[in-house]
């Protein structure tokens, strides 16, 4: 199947791409911050603004009317009512704000509730994951598919930790437990978005994560469901975007690691 871009995945990689070029031009600035003592972070919080502001000004233009959840300013509200995009201008921030390059922009359009267009974008790699819905998951021109690999024993996982002051810190290392004595490892990279996308493009074997925002997960699950992987919430539904629990993997993988987590949480 060749790389198909329907016209609105189109409007979103370039959008993508022109909120990635100042992106990268912030980057280098927050990395010269890194050794001043102010340090960066004010200049994050503009700089992830800015990305948005430039976003929502692309895809306004080219979507008059389609509503905006976005992370900085909420619901931008649209009259045409079977659409939606959904953004995080800067998933990574922490990344970021450390001058580490493992961040992305993340684009996702509803179209009567369901998923059909998603864009993983990280500006630094010029890493462009793209989906939609029937036509599979790429990465620039590549087609993706989750990784193969059908036991538990054999597969690298990854996952995010709760942030400080946030519950759920303890069943958390229960199943980190669980999972790293199972596992031969488990990887903490800061960004959801990139690991779907790395869940899709088969360099991790799953990825779990809760609490997390419709931004954060929107894009990527579409872009594991078109690498042919299976994702849920923690219960094995699909209230993925209502709960914000993610659980992402290949098809034989998927009820061993939806199992492992479930007896953790009971221990």
């Amino acid at each position: 199947m060749a790389l198909y871009l329907s016209p609105a995945l189109n409007v979103m990689t370039a959008a993508a791409r022109k909120a990635g070029r100042k992106l990268i031009r912030d980057f280098g600035e927050v990395e010269q911050l890194q050794i001043s003592l102010k340090g960066p972070a004010d200049f994050v919080t503009v700089a992830d603004q800015r990305t948005e502001s430039i976003l929502v000004g692309e895809l306004q233009k080219a979507r008059a009317g389609y509503p905006i959840l976005t992370e900085e300013a909420g619901l931008i509200d649209g009259p045409d009512k079977s659409h939606r995009f959904i953004i995080d201008p800067l998933d990574g921030t922490t990344n970021f704000l450390h001058g580490i390059p493992h961040f992305a922009i993340s684009i996702a359009l509803e179209r009567e509730g369901q998923l059909v267009s998603g864009v993983i974008f990280n500006p630094v790699t010029d890493e462009m994951f793209v989906a939609e819905k029937g036509h599979g998951a790429y990465l620039n021109d590549k087609r993706l598919r989750v990784a193969a690999r059908k036991q538990v024993k054999e597969a690298l996982f990854a996952t995010g930790v709760p942030f400080m002051g946030k519950e759920g810190h303890e069943r958390f290392l229960k199943e980190l437990a669980a999972v790293m004595a199972a596992t031969p490892g488990v990887r903490r990279f800061g960004s959801a978005a990139l690991d779907l996308a790395w869940v899709a493009a088969g360099r991790y074997d799953g990825f779990w994560e809760r609490d997390l925002k419709p931004w954060d997960v929107a894009a990527g699950i579409l872009m594991v469901r078109e690498a042919h992987g299976v994702v849920t919430d923690m219960e094995g539904g699909a209230k993925m975007l209502d709960c914000g629990h993610v659980l992402a993997s290949n098809e034989a993988l998927h009820p061993q690691f939806l199992k492992l987590l479930k007896d953790a949480g009971r221990n």
